[in-house]
Order: C-alpha cells, then structure tokens, then sequence
C-alpha cells in the first residue's frame, strides 16, 4: 500500500507530499479534494503538455452544511457523513501513490463555530490536512478551473460559481493578462478578476430559507430570485465592466451541479454525461425554459429526471433561482456551462508550484543530490 497522507496534526495551510520516490518514468500524480457544502470531490491526475490528465474522480453529495444556516454549527449527521466520503477519498490517495494533495474546505467549515474543530477531527482520523480557504481563493481557483471555457473573441466574463453555502461572482477581462500563462508558469493570484463578490447563500442555504411547499408555486421561485438580487446589486465594484454587457460583448459561465442540471433537463439526456454537458452553450431563454419546466414539476417528479435525482431534487430549483437572478442584473445572451471549477484551479495550481530544489553539489563537486518534493 501506498504511504498515507501526512501525518495527522500537522499544519493546515500547505499542499501535502507523500515523501516517496518514484521509479524513473513512472507518472507523478496529483490529488484536488474539495469539501464544499453540499459535495465532496475529488480529482486525481497526472501532469500533461496542456495542463493534466484525470485518472481518478470522485464526487459524493454529503451535505455537510444541513441545518448550518439555523444551528450555526455541523450537525454530527453531516459530519458523519462527510467523513465517510473522506476516508474513501484517502484511501483513493493512497492507492494512486499520489505525489502531493491539496484538500480544501469552503463556506460550511469557514462558518460553523465547529468548522475548525471538524478539520482536525478529519486530520486525526484520515490523515488529510484541510485548508479552510477565503472566499477570495475560492473566487480565484474557480475561474482558474474554467479557463478553456471562455470565448476569447468577447471582451468579459462574468463566472459564477453556485455552492451549497455561497456563491462567487468574478468578473474577468478577457483581453488582460495571465489567462495564457503555460501550465507551470500559471499562478491564481495573476488572473485579470476586475472585481469579485461572495454572497453566503448557495443552494442548500437558499432552499433552506424558503421551504418548499407541496405545490411549487411562481410567488415561491420569485421570492428566492428577488432575495439574491438585492445581496448583488448593491455591489458597485464590477459597475465599469457593465457597458460591455450591455452591449454584447461579454458571456456568462455558470459552474455547479444546479447549472449542470439545468444543462442536462435542457438536453433531455437519458443520463447525464459530462462529455456532453461540459462546454455546453446556452441562451439565457433557453436557461429560463429549464427552470420553467422545473416549476412545473414536484420534489418527486424533479427525483425522477435522469440528470437531477434525488440527491439533487430540492436543491436544483434554489440554483435555478441564483442563475436567474444573476442573468437578470448582468444580462447577456450566452451562458457556457461549466462541469469543472475549484478542483482543477486548485490543480493548475498545485503543479505550477511543484518545483525541483536546485541541485546541491557535494563537498568537492562529486555526485548528485537527488531531486526533492517542494512543499508550497
């Protein structure tokens, strides 16, 4: 068995690196875990010429902020539960001899009075060290995951990023610097974000807010949209971009599994498929026809859609509401959607800052020293 991740009680803020030596030309891998709200994901990959290639993922909808909103702490349930998912992704580690980790934990851990103690119970018990990241590296990594998508002909971007717990608005300048740097020259902090919102409702905090009854009615959508629209719209730092919006030169990408959902109902998938999905363009009336057909449907029938389930069915119409009430403030006609985001930012990231030491040579300039993992 592979050696396991660091060992426990060790410092939170750095990437984790298994210390072991590779046979030459065996590929190094590289894990992403992300501990958000509603999910916890995790990708494997090995570097490639153009970024990386995925050998592994993983995604389990745990939950982990139930009740958070009301309680203000992480139930033992979702606790539970989120560990689950964690000792399988550690062992996942594990078993692809991983080179170094980076697991990170979102809205529910930076707002629970119990987040912190949750992550050293995670260290104790699987060995992985979660970093609680600001909202601002959350902002950061998620456009970094979604740059392929954006249309370089258009001048502006405005990615928006629907959690569980919050939602990230970044509005990028699609002709300034640092979206073509090459793979390990690329570094988050050197993205042209103009401006940047976090907002703490996401689809979980949202449909906690306004329970669904057992009719889905219009009043009830509306109410949602229109209360997300006055946490944005009193933001003012984006406002120099909007004439670039206004007059079409500039597109939405919307990364989550709400969207990603809404993408599939669109499609009519028999199941959903990423391959299809990701990428995807989509009209901002095509967007609104989606959550029309949602609200024409109950909890048990929006269960039943191939590409929502059950896992997903009384959320998909809160992130519904954050895209429309988004799309209503900064219109624009084209949407991309995004089946990718934090974790592959915080790839991008973590191979750009895996280095090799200089070499050292040795009292009288015999010999080698061998190459050493760099932990950022």
């Amino acid at each position: 068995m592979s050696e396991a991740p660091r060992a426990p009680g060790a410092p939170a803020t750095h990437a984790q690196g298994s210390g072991r030596r590779r046979p030459p030309g065996e590929s190094s891998c590289y894990a992403a875990l992300d501990l958000g709200t509603n999910n916890c994901r995790l990708l494997v990959a090995t570097p490639s010429a153009r970024g990386f290639r995925v050998v592994e993922a993983y995604s389990r909808i745990v939950r982990l902020g139930e009740g958070l909103s009301q309680s203000g702490r992480l139930s033992d349930e979702a606790m539970d539960r989120s560990m689950a998912a964690l000792k399988v992704c550690a062992e996942k580690i594990r078993r692809r001899k991983v080179l170094r980790v980076k697991a990170v934990a979102t809205q529910a851990c930076r707002g629970a009075t119990n987040g912190p103690d949750f992550v050293r119970r995670v260290a104790e018990e699987t060995g992985l060290r979660l970093q609680i990241i600001t909202p601002k590296e959350e902002a950061q990594l998620s456009v970094a995951g979604c740059m392929s998508l954006f249309d370089r002909e258009a001048e502006a971007a405005l990615v928006v990023d629907v959690g569980g717990g919050s939602t990230e608005l970044s509005w990028v300048d699609l002709k300034g610097g640092g979206l073509d740097a090459k793979p390990r020259q690329f570094a988050a902090w050197r993205l042209p974000i103009k401006a940047w919102l976090s907002i703490p409702i996401g689809v979980v905090t949202l449909a906690e807010r306004f329970p669904e009854g057992e009719r889905v009615e219009e009043g009830w959508f509306r109410a949602m949209v229109d209360d997300v629209k006055a946490r944005i719209e009193a933001f003012p730092h984006a406002e120099p971009m909007r004439g670039l919006f206004e007059s079409g030169r500039a597109h939405m990408v919307g990364t989550s599994g709400a969207i990603t959902s809404l993408a599939g109902l669109h499609l009519g998938l028999p199941r959903y498929d990423r391959n299809v999905v990701d990428g995807l363009w989509m009209h901002r009336s095509e967007c609104e026809a989606a959550a029309d057909r949602l609200l024409a449907l109950n909890a048990r029938e929006r269960a039943l859609e191939p590409c929502i389930g059950a896992d997903r069915a009384d959320l998909v119409l809160a992130g519904a509401a954050i895209l429309q009430a988004v799309q209503e403030l900064w219109p624009c006609s084209r949407v991309r959607v995004a089946d990718r985001g934090l974790r592959e930012g915080l790839l991008m990231s973590l191979m750009s800052e895996q280095q090799k030491k200089p070499r050292r040579r040795r009292r009288g300039g015999a010999g080698r020293a061998r190459p050493e993992t760099v932990n950022a």
